[in-house]
């Protein structure tokens, strides 16, 4: 048995640079990945993902280059073309990040799968590895709906919708939310037909309905069609592919598509990792229970990104590493508590999201004041010639302190981070109001919206 002063597992946003700051301050530390180096990010969610949006962006404004007087003659999407692209980034990601942890002084890294025979031992392969620090990094990956019939269909999930190099004719998404959402507008604008089914009353349910209701209608221009409401799924073979069956209303209808994609909802890889052998305690979905400082219920264990329930993007996976290694090495108490709920939907005109919708805000008990515009008042967003969408702010009337914001419209993901950064420091939304901005740009209305601030009808 070899022995060190860290194991962690898995190569996600959270191991890699947990793994280089322990090595730093002199640690022995083991890193154990079985697949692809850099996790879910890499290589199936942000980097694939976030590289098709570009090529289908690109496709869609050479085909609206008229509207800019441009002319363009003839569009066509060469979608083997369009993965090679993907797939030459993502494997240069994921091979620096293995080179960078094999340059690494005092880091080993290993390939294998790791399984739990003790709290602090672990076999990887042939190997057995100890250490009195283990922290685990294991990530998600597509849960399947048990919908009747699906396991006599070919479905699609986020990771193997990557490796189409054909445009499908027909897909049929499963799940109205961020990553069905997603591949409903690249492959829509790859030229495929989309349809998107949707449980809840609306898309995306866990925004407020004026954002859930513009997202719609975003995709719904584009010739995306959407059922939400639906019950009763179920799936067979047809002649030309899939049929799904549902109840739409009071009516039992069926499509039928050449493409299936499940999109509704992620699960952790804790299965298979001998938890029960370390005493680690998970919850009924199989998530690793931690405390605020992500430590679980066994001294010397922590569980950081995906695998712990405590966030669901590679920024929250960055920011437990943070903690976690501000904690051990620095002598500070950081928490999860610390942080502020912030993400983003990559459609275009994307989705930029920070603490809590109107409706979170309502039933926290704040008296809520609200500012809203539309995108198509924003001059810059005017002569971009995107004007879909709109800002809204959110902002508790007693104390003046924002509560959250959304920005949909062009650059929405960047623009939110001003008022991120304004959470963080706790400043009024007075500082915001006050502030000046740089004209022409999406940002310098945010002034302007938190002067709209009045009480939410």
């Amino acid at each position: 048995m070899t022995s060190y002063d860290a194991i962690i597992i898995g190569s996600g946003q959270a191991g890699p640079s947990l793994a280089k700051r322990l090595a730093g301050a002199g640690r022995r530390v083991a890193i154990i990945e079985r697949e692809a180096f850099g996790g879910t990010c890499i290589n199936t969610g942000c980097t694939p993902t976030k590289t098709l949006v570009a090529s289908a962006y690109a496709a869609h404004m050479a085909r609206r280059a008229a509207d800019f007087g441009i002319v363009v003659d003839g569009v066509a999407v060469d979608m083997r073309r369009v993965k090679q692209r993907k797939d030459e980034i993502v494997a240069s990601w994921s091979a620096s990040t293995e080179a960078s942890l094999r340059a690494t002084d005092n880091c080993t890294v290993h390939r294998g799968h790791a399984r739990f025979v003790a709290p602090h031992e672990l076999d990887v392969g042939s190997e057995r590895i100890a250490a009195p620090q283990v922290f685990i990094n294991v990530g998600g990956r597509a849960s399947v709906p048990a919908i009747p019939g699906i396991d006599t269909v070919p479905y699609l999930t986020n990771t193997t919708m990557l490796g189409l190099d054909a445009v499908p004719r027909h897909l049929i998404i499963v799940g109205g939310s961020y990553v069905g959402l997603e591949f409903a507008q690249i492959f829509r604008r790859f030229g495929a037909d989309v349809s998107v089914l949707e449980g809840a009353p609306r898309l995306v349910p866990r925004e407020d309905a004026e954002i859930s209701d513009a997202i719609r209608g975003i995709l719904e221009s584009e010739g995306v069609r959407i059922v939400c409401g639906v019950r009763d799924l179920s799936v067979a073979s047809a002649q030309r592919g899939i049929a799904v069956g549902m109840t739409d209303g009071d009516k039992h209808v069926s499509i039928e598509g050449s493409h299936l994609l499940l999109a509704t909802g992620r699960r952790p890889n804790t299965d298979d990792l001998g938890l029960d052998r370390a005493g680690v305690a998970m919850d009924a979905r199989g998530y690793i229970i931690v405390d605020d400082q992500l430590r679980t219920n066994v001294q010397g264990v922590w569980a950081l990104g995906d695998c712990n329930g405590r966030g669901a993007f590679t920024h929250t996976a960055y920011n437990d590493f943070e903690i976690v290694a501000a904690n051990l090495l620095d002598g500070e108490a950081r928490t999860v508590n610390d942080r502020i709920a912030a993400y983003a939907l990559y459609t275009d005109p994307p989705l930029g999201r920070a603490g809590m919708t109107e409706a979170e805000a309502r039933a926290a008990g704040h008296t809520v004041l609200v500012g809203r515009m539309a995108m198509e008042d924003v001059a810059r967003a005017i002569e971009k010639g995107e004007t879909a969408g709109l800002m809204k702010l959110v902002v508790d009337g007693e104390t003046h302190s924002i509560l959250g914001a959304a920005i949909l419209g062009t650059g929405g993901d960047e623009v939110i981070h001003c008022v991120l950064d304004l959470m963080y420091a706790g400043a009024p939304y007075t500082t915001l109001q006050r502030a000046m901005h740089i004209h022409p740009t999406v940002a310098e209305l945010l002034p302007s919206l938190a002067a709209e601030l009045a009480p939410a009808a």
